[in-house]
């Protein structure tokens, strides 16, 4: 299976940039959501769940989320979760303003990120054999 990788999480970008098509953006979490909403409406269909894990969007910086490397018509399912999660991400946010972590707590948020994002394209593989 072909897919594309959205994500703000250096950790991701370096560790797949050469083994799948990785869209690495110096943005924050709201905005790779906002991003991936864009794609989805030029066809794309979304493959992870964009609020995987049980880290709050206002509590880590980093976000990766899988969509399918082509396009196809407009897949509404797609485009529900991901509106429903720049809603919930948005709601979070405006509830705590997102905390200024020192680097050792933000190289965890990136391992998290990481993992959960690993966990997701070794379900996809393992499944699409």
């Amino acid at each position: 299976m072909k897919f594309t990788i959205i994500t703000n999480n250096t950790k991701v970008s370096q560790k797949y940039n050469n083994k799948y098509c990785v869209k690495f953006m110096e943005n924050d979490y709201l905005d790779v959501l906002i991003f991936v909403r864009n794609k989805i409406h030029e066809g794309h269909e979304l493959l992870t769940h964009p609020l995987s894990g049980s880290v709050k969007p206002n509590e880590t910086p980093y976000k990766s989320v899988i969509i399918s490397k082509t396009k196809e018509k407009l897949d509404t399912k797609s485009l529900a979760i991901i509106e429903e999660s720049i809603i919930t991400a948005k709601k979070f946010i405006s509830i705590k303003t997102p905390k200024k972590w020192n680097n050792n707590i933000l190289e965890d948020f990136m391992e998290i990120d990481f993992e959960l994002l690993n966990s997701g394209i070794e379900s996809m593989t393992q499944f699409n054999k």
